[in-house]
């Protein structure tokens, strides 16, 4: 995973994740933190090694840690985190080492990441649609009566 490593190293993404730390400091709804980041890479590549998709930990863990580096952006310019987040990662990933198909894939995943976009369950975006939702533990939320979230999204059971 050493191309992942050169992201959490990266300037922008240091800057851009800084940056978003200080303007969720008091955010009482799910943050976009660290522990949001690697529940969302943990249960994501526990599905890719389920379902057996060929997605390497390094490509599920840098479109994980640039998901949601949009949201500063969303915060204080009321742009797109998906938009801004895959310009980011279009940005951020060649100076990584990640290969161009490699940064296409992450940069489509960021930008739908959502929305179910594929009709195939086993999609890279899907799987990674599916372990965002499943990172949040809604059970113990402390603004769970405030959350917009429709009850039917809420992650009421524990899964992975």
């Amino acid at each position: 995973m050493e191309r992942f490593q050169r992201i959490i190293q990266n300037k922008y993404f240091r800057e851009e994740y800084d940056r978003l730390k200080e303007l969720e400091k008091d955010r009482r709804f799910c943050c976009h933190d660290m522990e949001h980041i690697l529940a969302v890479a943990r249960i994501c590549y526990i599905i890719v090694l389920e379902r057996q998709a060929e997605v390497s930990k390094d490509v599920v863990y840098g479109t994980a840690f640039l998901h949601d580096l949009g949201r500063r952006a969303q915060y204080e310019e009321g742009k797109s985190h998906e938009e801004e987040g895959a310009r980011l990662a279009g940005k951020i990933l060649p100076a990584c080492g990640y290969e161009p198909w490699e940064v296409e894939m992450i940069v489509e995943t960021i930008r739908g990441h959502r929305k179910e976009s594929f009709g195939d369950p086993d999609h890279f975006a899907n799987i990674f649609y599916k372990a965002d939702k499943l990172s949040r533990d809604c059970l113990h939320c402390e603004a769970k009566e405030e959350c917009y979230w429709p009850e039917e999204k809420k992650n009421n059971k524990y899964q992975y």
